[in-house]
């Protein structure tokens, strides 16, 4: 098949326009290549980390060590996703260790990452250097170069409210629990609607 530039350009599903190294909170969901179970089991309610999981932990802890203006808050690994809370602190918003929500509904964009051309510190910028040492790693230990490890993209959601971050922290803390129906699991029971949680 011939390469087709209309057919085959790939579509970001970023907020078109949204500077995303600006102050302000991140939910961010990153699924494994075709949802393979690859870091470890759900077992009791409990995820229970394997040596692939081990890797992606500590390179999500090592994220503020590469990327200053980055701060955590809740997280989990779980068998084929991560799902993370990710602050951008100070930058364009000027809101060095803050920690609510920001309002962004007046944000003016300033910086927005085109194809080849990543803003340093911004959320695109952060996760495709997560997504990259945890491959290499993961990658290393299988003897195994170029295997991908996770799909191609990832899905992030802006914080606009305090109760938002409340809810999306209880739905982060709880997600082992809900493993058996978690729409990311290959073997759900009965996978939750998209909307479940209106995050």
């Amino acid at each position: 098949m011939r390469y087709d530039a209309e057919k085959h350009r790939r579509r970001s599903i970023r907020l078109k326009g949204y500077d995303y190294s600006q102050a302000g909170a991140y939910f961010i969901t990153i699924c494994t290549q075709d949802r393979a179970c690859l870091f470890g089991d759900v077992v009791d309610g409990k995820m229970r980390l394997n040596g692939w999981g081990e890797i992606v932990n500590r390179c999500w802890h090592e994220i503020p060590a590469h990327f200053p203006h980055a701060e955590l808050d809740a997280y989990v690994v779980m068998p084929n996703h991560v799902h993370g809370i990710l602050w951008v602190v100070g930058g364009h918003g000027n809101i060095v260790g803050a920690r609510h929500a920001v309002p962004l509904q007046n944000a003016v964009p300033k910086q927005t990452e085109q194809f080849g051309k990543p803003v340093a510190g911004s959320i695109p910028t952060i996760i495709r250097s997560f997504k990259s040492i945890v491959t290499k790693h993961i990658n290393e230990t299988r003897g195994a170069p170029g295997v991908s490890v996770w799909q191609r993209n990832y899905y992030e959601h802006i914080i606009r409210s305090e109760d938002s971050l409340n809810r999306i922290r209880q739905y982060i803390t709880e997600n082992p629990t809900r493993w058996a129906f978690d729409r990311e699991n290959p073997f759900a029971i009965a996978p939750e609607p998209e909307d479940a949680w209106a995050l």
